[in-house]
């Protein structure tokens, strides 16, 4: 099926105003559609359908639909709450959950908060570090070193050692 260009560049927007009040349409439009084979076999095509648009009827369910379709949605429900939990997350809807599952995040969120600002504020369960003398330091850092003063203290000795050794000879 084709259409004219001069429909595509210029009278395309005017077909809902031709299919709905002609007379809002330039006449020039209107002189075209009516001439055109294309463009008029475009239009009568959309007037049919809108036509068959405003032919339709809607069907109207029966009264009792309601009631049957409840009655056979609790008859198929699973019996474990596990199962009604599992369906309902993945078909039903879950807009009712979604307020206890904001509520739950923001309590792990607070606990989880105190619980690092109790871990980072206090170090090893002291509120400040107390503060050490040098002579604490001093004794600290000679027992630390303790095994370098035992080398060394061997390697005295045995240079003493080797050295009355020579003055013997």
């Amino acid at each position: 099926m084709m259409i004219c260009r001069k429909f595509e560049t210029e009278y395309k927007d005017l077909i809902p105003d031709m299919l709905l009040d002609r007379e809002r349409v330039p006449a020039a439009a209107r002189a075209h559609m009516e001439q055109c084979a294309d463009c008029s076999r475009e239009l009568k095509a959309l007037e049919s359908t809108m036509l068959a648009l405003d032919a339709w009827e809607e069907v109207e369910p029966s009264p009792f639909f309601d009631a049957r379709l409840a009655a056979r949605l609790r008859e198929a429900e699973p019996a474990g709450f596990l199962e009604r939990l599992r369906l309902r997350l993945m078909v039903g809807s879950s807009s009712h959950l979604k307020p206890l599952a904001a509520g739950a995040l923001a309590v792990l969120l607070l606990i989880g908060g105190g619980t690092y600002a109790g871990m980072a504020g206090f170090h090893n369960g002291q509120t400040a570090p107390v503060a050490t003398s040098a002579t604490v330091k001093d004794l600290q850092s000679l027992e630390d070193n303790s095994q370098m003063f035992q080398e060394l203290n061997s390697l005295d000795q045995s240079d003493s050692g080797s050295a009355s050794g020579q003055g013997s000879n």
